[in-house]
């Protein structure tokens, strides 16, 4: 069973995406202390401000790509003409988002008077824009073969961290940081394209102004809907800033990472399974319906277990990563543990709209809950400190559920009853 199970596209394309996110993590936290200690912990923390700022303007690069693009490649798999069409308008469409982003922080940091301390750091950092456009994750995604993009991206950080090891000994090379992993990232990506036209027959066109400038129209709501999912879930430290103390924030940050390394697991079980669904609801709704319950009811039992496991083992993480015990972090933790469960719970509600291509309802759903968690998280923390602003990010799941029930109820009543069920009369 384990082998035949291990075969299904839908787990191999989770397996790649999370041996994608481990090897980030992983890497991360291997460079860290080799950083401080070349660097010095200054130009550390000015590397990562740096690095903050194109994590922000890396939203405007994908535009929403990440959503759309894997359904579209999905479903033009059998035309080698239109997928052409498809990843050179695509491809064109980031490189151009990544122009424009950068030249928009060139002119802050060089000509505005903005990032005065780190500007150079930054304008360094740039190729990072351009190592997120021409990432071909997408691509690999909607065809579910994401083994060869996986270990490209595990290479693109060794490769990373070898530069660090052998170019960066002293703080005045801190600029080159983040340029080294833009440029390993690039360089990466740019033979994963080269794959992609040789190996697998998709031609580059010469990009359509016209077609370019329709495909970010189209994307515009899933743009927006990613800034609203990023302040949703990304908000919080910035919340807790304007009521606590810097050691509070230290404590808090450290549970606050763990658990969105925790919130990684519905969004990539939704991203692995997205393109085959994509093609079952279009060809056959019976058997999209199965897919959609069979993967559900893995992901709660996993969901729960990573929110049980996590909370039997906060005190251990916690103790692990910051090298002594941290009790106010296991409470915040313990608080947090909750979230992988509570967002798996949404999972066919997100599914449905993302295979539907309901942009609109993706927009409406995730600044519904951008409106609610702010002033919420605003309110808990003042009253309550960090604690209140845990229970305001679990309530935010509780919401994102709410709301995303609501949506189908109203707009995809039939395939809602389907999901729970029952059959509408008639059909």
């Amino acid at each position: 069973m384990i082998p035949n199970l291990i075969k299904n596209r839908s787990v191999q394309n989770f397996i790649f995406l999370l041996t994608i996110q481990a090897s980030n993590i992983l890497i991360s936290l291997i460079s860290v202390p080799l950083l401080i200690q070349s660097i010095g912990l200054d130009q550390f923390g000015l590397v990562n401000l740096a690095l903050s700022v194109i994590v922000l303007a890396n939203i405007l690069v994908g535009f929403g790509y990440n959503l759309s693009a894997p359904r579209e490649v999905a479903l033009s798999q059998g035309d080698k003409v239109r997928l052409s069409h498809l990843v050179s308008n695509i491809v064109s469409s980031r490189v151009l988002l990544a122009l424009l982003a950068s030249s928009f922080i060139m002119l802050a940091a060089l000509g505005g008077g903005m990032f005065t301390e780190y500007k150079w750091i930054l304008v360094f950092s740039l190729l990072l824009l351009f190592s997120e456009a021409t990432l071909p994750v997408w691509f690999f995604q909607g065809l579910e073969k994401m083994k060869l993009v996986s270990l490209a991206n595990v290479f693109a950080k060794l490769l990373y961290l070898a530069g660090i090891v052998l170019l960066i000994h002293e703080p005045t090379q801190s600029k080159w940081v983040n340029f080294l992993m833009g440029l390993s990232g690039l360089g990466i990506n740019l033979l994963l394209l080269a794959y992609i036209h040789f190996q697998l027959g998709i031609r580059f066109f010469r990009p359509e102004f016209g077609k370019v400038i329709q495909s970010i129209r189209q994307n515009w709501l899933l743009f927006l809907s990613n800034v609203a999912s990023y302040l949703s879930v990304n908000g919080g430290l910035i919340i807790l800033s304007f009521f606590a103390e810097a050691q509070v924030l230290g404590m808090f940050s450290l549970a606050e990472k763990i658990a969105i390394v925790l919130r990684l697991f519905p969004s990539m079980l939704i991203q692995a399974v997205f393109p085959n669904a994509s093609r079952l609801y279009a060809a056959d709704l019976d058997s999209y319906h199965r897919y959609s319950k069979k993967i559900y009811a893995i992901g709660l039992l996993c969901g729960l277990g990573l929110t049980l496991l996590t909370f039997a083992a906060a005190p251990l993480i916690i103790s692990l990563l910051a090298k002594k015990p941290l009790p106010e972090s296991v409470e915040y933790l313990r608080v947090l543990a909750f979230v992988p469960f509570l967002a798996v719970l949404n999972f066919p509600n997100v599914l449905l709209l993302l295979v539907k291509d309901q942009k609109k309802l993706l927009f409406r759903s995730s600044w519904l809950l951008a409106i609610y968690v702010v002033p919420a998280c605003f309110w808990l923390t003042a009253k309550y400190g960090a604690m209140g602003l845990c229970f305001g990010l679990i309530s935010a799941e509780v919401v994102s559920l709410l709301v995303g029930t609501m949506f189908n109820w109203l707009y995809n009543r039939e395939d809602f009853f389907r999901l729970i069920g029952f059959r509408v009369k008639g059909t």
